[in-house]
């Protein structure tokens, strides 16, 4: 067991972290859309920290909608929400997970590490997680669930989830596993079917999303990075920083796409049928650096993590430098602004909120730890113009931070209910919000 650390120590770290990083020159729209601006790197001894201390939210309080739209509380008290999954006859699976226990060889006991355990302890994700998957159902349409049943247990930080014929397909934080499932089921009990190992250990991101093809022949994995910029070597970086493609009948895969720091949110566009995802970049280079994105993932193509970003834009922190690399890295289609941390995504053609949110996909922005000013913390809708991201995004849910700057809460997955309304997990709340055109 490790020695406990004194509340000195603590508050001389907070001391420390009020007085160092940057504030960003830049406001958010300038690091959004197609050609965000780039400026030099603002690189210092310790990173930007900037915490919004996580609180939740005072009773009868709730995030604000969008005019036209409402919004309502779907489920509260809830362990720590994270992904979304609707089932055919409208019921709602929710994952409330956390990162898993750190193995002990894995432990930064550094005065940084100490210093990042701490205050990511303050913006809330630190927290045991319940393992858990639980149904929601809102029987009568009247936009609350009324009932609510613990639908898997025993998982290891259960994250995305999808469901191909009678088959849930459910990703662990170290495996992807297969359970049968029966139409209108509340709860399995049978043991799953292991398909494939998935990376762990460290697991410096431990999330692992998980969407199917439209003909549901294979699934996609998104498997984040060990490290901030490969940091602990690049041999600890093996099959991450990728979208996996997986055979869920023999668990065969290939790494689809390569060079995604933090792969979360997949999606696939309806119509084109094209993989889409929401990728977390790099820290660590100053307030204004660099913009998380959404891009469709090209099959085969490199996106530059960890030797550069937004294309051939060089990192000179990783060592060795791999040119040959670099020059082949594809620019993504959209910058979402620095450190916004992107983490749910879904197209919004199934969504019944009006025109002005028909042609798109919504995003959960889960919201800035090291920038300064705050960046993120609301549910943004991204146009799309001929199947591409156009024009500026639209706040869809905001009021996350309170006017003290603390966090209430902060979204995360995002869904289209079978009525056309958009669910938000929001994981400090321990909700799971309904935004529904208002009457």
């Amino acid at each position: 067991m490790r020695p406990r650390r004194s509340i000195p120590v603590a508050a001389s770290l907070a001391l420390i972290a009020a007085g160092c990083g940057d504030t960003a020159d830049l406001n958010i729209a300038q690091s959004t859309g197609p050609a965000p601006l780039l400026p030099e790197p603002n690189r210092s001894v310790l990173p930007t920290v900037h915490i919004a201390e996580a609180v939740g939210w005072p009773a009868g309080d709730a995030p604000a909608a969008a005019p036209g739209l409402a919004v309502g509380a779907f489920a509260t008290g809830l362990d720590h929400p994270r992904w979304l999954l609707v089932l055919p006859n409208g019921d709602v699976l929710v994952a409330e997970s956390a990162a898993p226990p750190k193995p002990e060889q894995y432990e930064d006991n550094s005065l940084k590490g100490l210093f990042m355990r701490m205050f990511m302890r303050a913006a809330g994700s630190a927290v045991p997680s319940a393992n858990r998957i639980t149904l929601l159902r809102d029987a009568d349409g009247d936009g609350t669930a009324e009932l609510r049943s613990p639908f898997l247990t025993g998982l290891q930080s259960p994250f995305g989830m999808a469901l191909v014929g009678d088959t849930l397909f459910v990703a662990n934080a170290d495996a992807l596993l297969a359970f049968s499932y029966g139409a209108g089921a509340t709860r399995i009990d049978s043991p799953g079917r292991r398909v494939v190992d998935l990376p762990a250990g460290r697991n410096h991101h431990w999330t692992k999303s998980l969407a199917a093809s439209p003909d549901g022949r294979r699934l996609y994995v998104g498997v984040g990075s060990n490290s901030n910029v490969a940091e602990h070597g690049l041999a600890e970086e093996e099959g991450r920083a990728a979208v996996w493609e997986v055979d869920p009948a023999n668990g065969t895969h290939r790494l689809f796409a390569t060079g995604l720091r933090n792969p979360v949110g997949l999606d696939f566009q309806p119509g084109s049928g094209d993989l889409w995802v929401v990728v977390n970049e790099r820290d660590e280079l100053g307030s204004d650096l660099v913009p998380d994105y959404l891009t469709r993932v090209q099959p085969g193509a490199f996106y530059g993590w960890p030797w550069s970003y937004w294309g051939q834009h060089v990192d000179g922190r990783v060592e060795p430098p791999r040119p040959d690399l670099v020059a082949r890295a594809v620019v993504p289609d959209y910058a979402l602004g620095s450190h916004v941390a992107p983490l749910g995504l879904a197209f919004a053609e199934r969504a019944r909120l009006g025109p002005a949110f028909a042609s798109g996909a919504f995003v959960g922005l889960h919201g800035s730890w090291n920038r300064r000013p705050f960046s993120g913390y609301k549910v943004v809708f991204v146009p799309f113009v001929g199947g591409r991201p156009a024009g500026t995004p639209v706040d869809v849910l905001t009021g996350f931070l309170s006017a003290d700057g603390k966090a209430m809460g902060r979204p995360v997955g995002v869904e289209i209910g079978r009525d056309g309304a958009l669910l938000v997990a929001d994981d400090v709340g321990g909700a799971v919000w309904r935004v529904a055109a208002a009457r």
